[in-house]
């Protein structure tokens, strides 16, 4: 029995012996692996970045004149010219009859004759000079790229009343497809001729904007901006890109209805129309005020 006590009394104080010492050469490894990052150095969560606010401001006005040029239609060229005021979530259209004739630098000029003889900076000028105002930059479409633009904003359901091969022409409303909204568009043969035209391409555009899905366009927009600018021809530069990309995407993103027609008021002389000053000058005090300001 005694000799059983004394086994006894030597194990338990080297039992304790061997335990002390794992926790001290465990400890110590672990603390030596946890300092050098091999274990338990796992980085303390940071707190998340904070979020980008982009404020939307008058800055981000722009003015674009979009030309279409479809010779083969046999229709003259289209002029519509945009306004857009991202911070109140609206845009303009105006279409600017391909007849519309105006007093500049002393001499009578014609939009169509101006854009035929000077290209799109001509057309550009000539409008800046009969508004007023001074437009931001321009794009040229063909039949391709306006096409495109359909594809992008979805369509359109419009009432036609003109009989043309593959519509209604009752004045009922039908779903417009790109390619018939292009031949819609460029139809030569309304009866109120240009201005007519005008005025259907404005309200035309309006609606497929209107009736578009927004949200899908603005979280498509940076690969459709891609696309179409490679189709035209334009002075549009990634840098203005950049600078509005933000304001446009969140007018897209939280606006609805954002479109708004407006009819080129003017008197028919003859062959050609001549805008109302009236006209235009309500345009710019409703759409161009802000930047002043």
């Amino acid at each position: 029995m005694s000799k059983n006590k004394k086994v006894g009394s030597i194990a338990v104080p080297y039992l304790v012996t061997i335990f002390i010492g794992i926790l001290v050469i465990g400890g110590g490894t672990f603390f030596f692996l946890h300092k050098i990052g091999v274990l338990g150095g796992e980085k303390e969560l940071s707190e998340p970045p904070p979020k980008q606010v982009t404020t939307t401001t008058y800055e981000d006005n722009h003015t674009i004149l979009f030309i279409l040029d479809e010779p083969d239609k046999k229709c003259s060229t289209t002029f519509l010219l945009m306004r857009s005021i991202p911070k109140d979530k609206k845009l303009a259209f105006v279409c600017i009859p391909s007849n519309t004739i105006a007093l500049i630098d002393g001499a009578q000029q014609n939009i169509a004759l101006s854009y035929q003889q000077g290209g799109a900076t001509s057309a550009v000028k000539f409008t800046e000079s009969i508004f007023g105002i001074t437009i931001d930059r321009y794009m040229k479409l063909d039949s391709a790229a306006f096409i495109k633009i359909c594809d992008i904003l979805g369509g359109v359901t419009y009432p036609v009343e003109e009989d043309i091969a593959g519509f209604n022409g009752d004045g009922s409303s039908q779903y417009l497809n790109a390619e018939q909204i292009d031949k819609l568009v460029t139809y030569a043969m309304y009866a109120g001729g240009e201005t007519d035209r005008a005025l259907r391409a404005c309200s035309i555009i309006t609606q497929m904007v209107n009736q578009s899905d927004l949200v899908r366009v603005a979280d498509n927009f940076d690969n459709s901006f891609n696309n179409v600018v490679n189709m035209t021809e334009t002075d549009i530069t990634a840098i203005d890109y950049k600078k509005h990309k933000v304001a446009i995407k969140t007018m897209l993103e939280r606006g609805t209805a954002i479109a708004s027609p407006f009819t080129m008021e003017g008197t028919d002389a003859d062959s050609d129309f001549i805008p109302n000053q009236g006209f235009i000058n309500d345009f710019k005090d409703r759409f161009f005020k802000e930047a002043e300001n």
